[in-house]
C-alpha cells in the first residue's frame, strides 16, 4: 500500500459587507482560524448589477472594489487587534467585483470551511437568513457557518 498524502487545505473563507452580521461572522472566522493555526481569506464583493441574466461591468468598479478592499481591511485590522500578536491567523483581505453569493463559492472551491453573517447589509428583516447565506448553504462544496444575528 502506498503512503497518504496530506491534502494542504486553503483554510477559512468569510465573505463581508459592512453590516453587523458580517462583522460577526468576521469576528468568529479570525477566532476559528486562530484556534485551527489556518489561513483566513476575508472577501468582500462589489456586487454587479446584472442585465439580462449576466453581470455586467461599469466604469467605476475598480475604484469601488478598491474602497471595499480598504473597508474590509481597515474591519479586519480592528478585529485583529482582540487577538494577541501570536495568536493570530495569517489573513488575506480580498475584493472582487460580482455576484456575492457566486464569488463566495468561487473563492471557496478548495476551503475547509465558509463563514458568513445570516443576513448582509441588503434585503428585508423579516427574513431569517439573506440570499447570499442561503446559497452558500445550499451550493456550497465545504462546509459552512452562518453565524445567527444577536437576538436584540
Amino acid at each position: 500500500m502506498g503512503q497518504r498524502r496530506e491534502k494542504k487545505m486553503p483554510g477559512i473563507i468569510v465573505g463581508i459587507d459592512g453590516s453587523g452580521h458580517a462583522r460577526d461572522a468576521l469576528e468568529w472566522a479570525v477566532n476559528e482560524a486562530a484556534i485551527r493555526h489556518t489561513p483566513l481569506t476575508v472577501l468582500t464583493v462589489n456586487q454587479t448589477v446584472t442585465g439580462w441574466g449576466v453581470p455586467m461591468s461599469y466604469p467605476g468598479d475598480e475604484e469601488l472594489m478598491e474602497k471595499a478592499r480598504k473597508a474590509a481591511e481597515e474591519e479586519t485590522e480592528v478585529v485583529l487587534e482582540k487577538i494577541a500578536a501570536e495568536s493570530r491567523p495569517s489573513v488575506t483581505v480580498k475584493a472582487v467585483t460580482g455576484l456575492p453569493g457566486e464569488a463566495l463559492m468561487n473563492a471557496a472551491a478548495d476551503a475547509d470551511m465558509i463563514v458568513v453573517g445570516s443576513r448582509g447589509a441588503g434585503g428585508f428583516k423579516r427574513l431569517l437568513m439573506g440570499s447570499v447565506s442561503t446559497q452558500v448553504t445550499h451550493h456550497a462544496h465545504c462546509p459552512v457557518v452562518v453565524i445567527p444575528a444577536d437576538r436584540d
